[in-house]
């Protein structure tokens, strides 16, 4: 298979994604492209329906660089509407199904979609009202009458390296999330590699996919699986027997899964009943991943797990192969070819190795900025004074060790500054966490009128565990500390409140201690 034309072609610098589907389409009509827990779709049959959907998308007077609206759970149909979206030259704009009602019409003109494919369980909630100017189609009731007819074909689409592939909402918890745009040139950077790579070890790739098909996050193993001619396997909602089932029923290959998904794996009693043995790569990104649970999933799960740091703007990648570094597992590991990466103090100077900064990082893989929002697109910039390059603010403080790899401290906007001093959240979690009567932990800034900020803890207290320890867990840690880093209060929570890919949602809690404290 080296030698065929597809794979030459994902050597290329740049190519065409929808060109690369059509021709895997040629070369294996029957094997099995898309599958989700109803329906699965040959590489024939999924070439076709992007074909007709596209042709149709064209008919309705999508042009060339418009949005595709997609809102609904990740269904075989949803994964249809993207791709055709993005075969017919327009944009798939996929919206974050938790969104308000007044975020999805805001996201929807934000994006300048006609169109608008949803799912009927979200069209049922959010009424028949919705977006009315938008051209409605219900995914799981309309597409097949919708596309067009059996045969048909969309009007011819080269893509040029600069065209948009698809704007990514960021997951604001207030206001308009902003729109990510990622060119054909920064997908095609992202995941032909990777594709490549597949096919070079000889990977028939069978991809499980479990988080939402909105989020930049899974993309890692939808894209580069369909790049590589491969299988992928959607989960609508993540669920841990199902997931275990799944990938033992199809021989899953790799996966992409974020942390808090790892550890309710890790914590399922039926684990180990499952065969995983076909599991070759596992990947994890979108939080932070702690080391003690990498080493437990290197320990009980096969294949290897890279941790991939970086954000869906773009910037520096750094990749952490964790089964080959056990030994740096507290870090996300280092740039990766052709990304840079500088810490920044507060001068705007270069830290030394080890001390903790500012990261600003770029590569190339880079939006090419907010949508209709120059102003913020400009505030996630550093402009290196020297040259006059533009580098993407990270928006975390890190530090590098000897040997280069990446340690992380804190988002930057977490930073507590009391007194004068910088504290940082990641820093007393970690400490927190020490306490076997602690499961996980959070800490968060609160206005002082001493002090300007004085840290504010919350944690998941561990089984056996009680309110009545908290006042103790919070002693002892305060004993361990130094002054400025001390907890001024320290509450028990049920849950920790989350993003739908595990973002640790730091709004939430600063919105209970404000209610705490008032």
């Amino acid at each position: 298979m080296s030698a065929h034309p597809v794979v030459e072609s994902l050597a290329e610098p740049f190519g065409s994604f929808p060109q690369i589907l059509a021709d895997w389409a040629g070369i294996q009509p029957d094997k099995i492209a898309l599958r989700d827990n109803h329906a699965e779709l040959s590489w024939a049959d999924m070439d076709s329906r992007i074909e007709r959907i596209a042709a149709r998308l064209a008919e309705t007077g999508l042009e060339r660089g418009q949005s595709v609206a997609i809102l609904g759970t990740s269904t075989v149909n949803y994964a249809l509407a993207y791709l055709a979206a993005v075969r017919a030259g327009g944009v798939a704009a996929p919206l974050t199904t938790s969104a308000s009602p007044d975020q999805l019409e805001g996201m929807a003109r934000d994006s300048g979609a006609r169109h608008l494919f949803i799912d009927g369980a979200k069209l049922a909630e959010l009424g028949e009202g919705f977006m009315r100017g938008l051209e409605h189609i219900v995914l799981d009731e309309e597409l097949d009458s919708w596309m067009a007819p059996t045969g048909a074909t969309a009007p011819a689409f080269d893509p040029l390296p600069g065209d948009h592939f698809n704007i990514i909402y960021s997951s604001g918890t207030t206001g308009i999330p902003k729109g990510i745009v990622h060119s054909h040139q920064m997908r095609w950077v992202q995941f032909a590699p990777t594709a490549s790579s597949y096919l070079a070890n000889g990977l028939d790739s069978q991809s499980l996919t479990s988080t939402p098909l909105y989020s930049n996050t899974t993309m890692v193993a939808f894209l580069s699986t369909l790049l590589a001619g491969g299988t992928v396997n959607i989960m609508g909602k993540f669920n841990t027997v199902e997931w275990l089932a799944t990938a033992q029923r199809f021989g899953v290959t790799h996966t992409m899964l974020v942390p808090v998904q790892y550890q309710r794996l890790m914590d399922e009693p039926r684990f180990d009943e499952f065969d995983l043995s076909k599991l070759q790569l596992k990947y994890c990104t979108s939080a932070p991943f702690s080391a003690e649970l990498k080493a437990q999933v290197l320990q009980r799960m096969p294949g290897g797990l890279i941790e991939i740091y970086s954000m869906t703007e773009g910037g520096v990648v750094c990749l952490l192969p964790a089964h080959e570094f056990p030994d740096k597992l507290h870090t996300v590991g280092r740039p990766a070819p052709g990304s840079e990466l500088k810490v920044m103090g507060e001068d705007g100077n270069l830290v030394p190795p080890g001390e903790a900064g500012e990261l600003v990082g770029r590569g190339p893989a880079m939006m090419q900025g907010y949508k209709n929002r120059p102003d913020k697109t400009a505030e996630a910039q550093w402009i290196d004074p020297e040259t006059g390059e533009w580098w993407m603010r990270m928006g975390d403080i890190g530090r590098v060790d000897e040997d280069g790899f990446v340690e992380l401290v804190g988002r930057a906007k977490d930073m507590i500054i009391s007194g004068g001093f910088n504290i940082y959240p990641s820093d007393l979690e970690a400490e927190l966490e020490k306490d076997d009567r602690v499961a996980e932990a959070a800490v968060i800034g609160v206005p002082s009128k001493q002090w300007g900020e004085t840290p504010f803890g919350f944690v998941r207290l561990a089984d056996g565990a009680s309110e009545g320890d908290v006042a103790d867990i919070m002693g002892a840690m305060n004993a361990r500390v130094g002054k400025t880093q001390r907890l001024s209060a320290l509450h028990a929570i049920d849950e920790m409140p989350r993003s739908h890919i595990g973002k640790l949602l730091k709004t939430e809690l600063r919105e209970r201690a404000e209610r705490v404290t008032s």
